[in-house]
């Protein structure tokens, strides 16, 4: 199950589940589409693999099964 983390880990930007600019890496690693496009070249900085459209969960699934509500920014090198 997607965590569907609450924000971009390098901005800090906020990514509600029903966000359609939300990226994830293959480990869940979050981040807006800018910061995937311009500043890690659609290169995930932390396993190295690409970046793809974070699903949206249904809101009647969101009533089961929340997004996490723990934020993450984390000092990346690009």
């Amino acid at each position: 199950m997607l965590q569907l983390r609450p924000n971009c880990e390098h901005c800090d930007r906020d990514l509600p589940p029903e966000s359609n600019i939300a990226m994830i890496c293959s480990f869940e690693r979050t981040f807006c589409q800018e910061c995937a496009a311009s500043v890690f070249a659609s290169i995930c900085p932390n396993c190295g693999g690409n970046f793809a459209p974070r699903p949206i969960r249904p809101p009647k699934s969101l009533l089961r099964y929340p997004a996490a509500d723990k934020r993450i920014v984390i000092s990346h090198s690009s």
